[in-house]
């Protein structure tokens, strides 16, 4: 029996893939005092049964750049460590067999191009000769990604391990983790079934035993094991060998050529949820028993496509269970709840593609203190405590396995475990029509549908069913007066003696303000980088007020609290004691001058202030901003108070030309004048300069400010990289995100957001462009500018100011 160590600096628990990666990545930067614990054998849990697919195409940047470096790390593993992989580079196809789907796969196509994955089209006849008994008859597009493979996933992960036990890591399997340590926030360390261990930092990558060793300690990992089902057939002639992985995803299924055998993988519409009360702790390389019922009609679909399947034999019928998350996207990070808890978890069946990646980020994070680029999107603070929730895992997580396969359509909702939070209008909102959709449990307002109308989604790449809805909703705000419920949006409070200084610092703005000031600002990191996006109203003289997304609700309120430590503040999350009516317009004064008294004139309330008044009788808290470009003010109502100011506001606008507007109109509207979004079009690795909100930074302001010096470095300088406004040259093609851009032919950038807009009868897109001379107006204005959309590169304008200026003061 191997002896434990009574402390490491790092303490790995998990000995699959994932696990062995972050530690063969912490032993090459460095970082050897490692132990690595298993509690049963390496790869025992979900590892050893992978596909072992290596695909690069992601459905964000980020994943894509953690999934193309784990396709070069495989091909080189075996000659560094002398281990052998099983890694081959054999490419992979993705069919199309309706209009809808192509487009899919063509818009994926050219986002490979901005993300400088290698891909084409080929014909369906040349896929036949890759894979010749694949039936082509109903097929209208195939794509080829040649730097696609497969690798044996036990090998690999030994590989790993080898790479990091000869640097020094130490892998001890057999041993169990039963609980989390911690002290005053902070993870000092592991309880073991045999014992203690003392770290420093402790990464959970712990696959479907994630969720449940996470709550010991507090920390939140709402996953959960679902069944993943697949068949092996005995050999079939005409399968060749090396033939690249198949992918039909309108049939739900993915097909891997093995020794002259298929086997099909499936990811049927609705998965299967297992032992959602828990793995236990003796399941090593276990299996799930048969379930024909629930994966026959899928099976039957895979034939349709290799009609040889029906003949040939079945020599092994799989079922495994692996761990998906509520959005389908795994979890990576620091834990927004303890100080030196990572987390690396929640693979929904890419576990593998994404090992390499993964073990290089998070060994970064570790060892310097932040992620090396932009990991949001698989980022362990977006998640929230809701879902953890076993009734809401169980409904959720079986349909977030089902849509890896579906149509991946724009604005697409969920259906299952939905009304988990609503605003105290909903009730209001759902009587005015509106059709809802979910952002952190919210159930908020998209789009208003009219009397007699279909109040539902009808999706598709191009103008959707609610597209004239929002256009009607659009205009209310740009000509009369609209109104959103932004209950969902987050709200803390910030008091004390040291309130400023703490919000000073991570602010790049100046909030050393008068009281009643509204400060628009970012919160930065060290190197300049935006991590949040929100606006921060001096209350008192030592009490502040900050307003921000209710998706980043998780990260920010994180951020605050641990900028917090050891100071003299209290912090408090108040978003669930105010309801937010969101009154924007030209009309806007007009109307709430009808049901408030305050003088609302620019001399009284100028724009980018706060006051108390009353409105409809409810004392409420009005903020003059807007993130529409229009007059307007932003009611903060208690909660119990908020139908009564709806009922108010709605009678006053009844003939101002008011409108109720949802946040298809507000994501419009913002983006017509300019205003970011955190996450889109501002990220960590985007400062203020590049992303043109200089005007946010106070450089001289007193103690200065987190991230000045790396700022400095960058003032007066030409900028390689900045953030420009487009607008698409053509009615009938939208933009979404990730399309990339040319300038005199040249890729030189890619699409951040993008809608349509009703005043120009355009899309209007922003994105980053790049040019190591600096992005100037005189190289926007010189250049040609294309962007491509489903392969086909279409005109487009480039400038640095917004295409519809604010209209927010008068």
């Amino acid at each position: 029996m191997t002896d434990l160590p009574s402390r490491a600096r790092v303490v790995i628990v998990g000995g699959g893939i994932v696990g062995c990666s972050i530690a063969y990545h912490l032993a090459k930067r460095g970082v050897t005092d490692v132990v690595v614990l298993e509690q049963g054998q390496l790869t025992g849990g979900t590892t050893w049964h992978a596909a072992g697919l290596v695909s690069q195409l992601k459905s964000s940047h980020s994943l894509t750049k953690l999934a193309t470096y784990t396709a070069r790390l495989f091909e080189e593993l075996e000659a560094e460590t002398g281990q052998a992989t099983g890694y081959v580079r054999t490419g992979s196809i993705s069919v199309a067999s309706d209009p809808q789907r192509w487009e899919e796969i063509l818009r994926g196509l050219s986002m490979a191009k901005s993300m400088g994955v290698e891909s084409y089209e080929i014909s369906p006849a040349e896929a036949k000769q890759m894979w010749p008994i694949l039936n082509t008859d109903d097929l209208i597009g195939t794509v080829f990604i040649p730097g696609d493979g497969q690798t044996s996933p036990v090998d690999t992960t030994m590989a790993l391990a080898k790479g990091a036990k000869d640097r020094g890591v130490r892998i001890i399997e057999g041993v169990a983790v039963e609980r989390l340590r911690t002290e005053n926030g902070r993870i000092v360390g592991v309880d073991t079934e045999r014992g203690p261990i003392e770290a420093e930092t402790v990464v959970l990558a712990a696959g479907m035993w994630t969720r449940q060793l996470a709550r010991t300690a507090g920390v939140n990992v709402p996953l959960q094991a679902c069944e993943h089902f697949y068949i092996v057939t005995e050999p079939i002639e005409g399968v060749l060998p090396g033939a690249p992985t198949l992918r039909d995803p309108t049939n739900y299924t993915y097909f891997k050529e093995e020794a002259g055998k298929v086997m099909a993988g499936f990811f049927e519409p609705r998965g299967k949820v297992w032992k959602l009360d828990g793995i236990p702790r003796d399941f090593m390389f276990g299996t799930i028993a048969e379930d024909w019922d629930h994966v026959g009609p899928i099976f039957e679909r895979s034939m349709h496509r290799m009609p040889a399947l029906g003949d040939s034999g079945i020599q092994l019928f799989f079922n495994g269970p692996e761990a998906f998350t509520p959005d389908g996207v795994y979890y990576l990070g620091e834990s927004p709840e303890i100080d030196g808890c990572f987390v690396a978890a929640g693979f929904n069946s890419v576990g593998i593609q994404s090992a390499g990646g993964v073990g290089w980020v998070l060994a970064d994070w570790i060892i310097d203190g932040a992620p090396p680029m932009d990991l949001w999107p698989v980022d362990i603070r977006r998640t929230f405590g809701f879902q953890a929730d076993p009734e809401f895992l169980e409904q959720r997580i079986g349909e977030s396995l089902g849509l890896l396969y579906a149509m991946h359509w724009p604005f697409r909702q969920y259906e299952r475990a939905r009304g988990i939070k609503k605003s105290p209008l909903h009730e209001r909102l759902d009587a005015a029509g509106a059709v809802f959709g979910e952002t952190a449990g919210w159930e908020r307002p998209n789009w208003y549908a009219g009397a007699g109308q279909q109040r539902q989604y009808e999706y598709s790449y191009g103008k959707q069913n609610w597209f004239e809805n929002s256009g009607a909703e659009c205009r209310a705000v740009r000509e009369a007066v609209g109104l959103f419920d932004q209950t969902s949006f987050c709200k803390f409070t910030v008091d004390g003696p040291d309130a400023l200084t703490l919000l000073n610092w991570i602010s790049g703005a100046d909030v050393d303000v008068a009281i009643g000031k509204v400060v628009y600002t970012q919160w930065l990191n060290d190197k300049g980088g935006i991590e949040a996006d929100l606006t921060v109203t001096r209350t008192g003289d030592e009490s502040f007020f900050v307003v921000s997304a209710a998706a980043t609700r998780t990260r920010d309120w994180a951020t605050l609290q641990r900028a917090g430590r050891g100071k003299a503040v209290e912090l408090a999350d108040v978003t669930e004691d105010y309801a937010v009516l969101g009154v924007m317009g030209p009309n806007s004064r007009a109307l709430l001058a009808k049901i408030t008294d305050a003088d609302l004139s620019d001399e009284t309330f100028p724009f980018a202030t706060s006051q108390d008044i009353t409105v409809g009788g409810v004392e409420s808290r009005a903020l003059r901003v807007s993130y529409v470009g229009e007059l307007g003010w932003e009611l903060y109502v208690p909660w119990n108070d908020a139908v009564a100011v709806h009922d108010a506001v709605v009678a006053a606008g009844a003939d101002l030309g008011l409108r109720h507007a949802g946040y298809h109109a507000m994501n419009t509207l913002r983006l017509e004048c300019g205003y970011r979004h955190w996450s889109h079009d501002i990220t960590d690795e985007d400062t203020p300069l590049e992303a043109g909100l200089g005007f946010a930074v106070a450089w001289a302001k007193e103690g200065g400010f987190l991230g000045r010096d790396a700022l400095l470095a960058q003032q007066g300088r030409p900028l390689s990289k900045r953030l420009v406004q487009l607008k698409l040259e053509d009615q009938d093609r939208l933009l979404y995100h990730d399309e990339p851009v040319f300038r005199d032919g040249e890729l030189v950038g890619r699409v951040s957001s993008a809608m349509w807009s009703y005043m120009l009868d355009r899309p209007l897109a922003m994105a980053y462009v790049n040019d190591a001379d600096g992005v100037t107006k005189d190289w926007l204005d010189t250049g040609s500018f294309e962007i491509e959309v489903a392969g086909e590169k279409i005109p487009a304008a480039a400038q640095l100011k917004p295409w519809w200026p604010a209209r927010v003061r008068g």
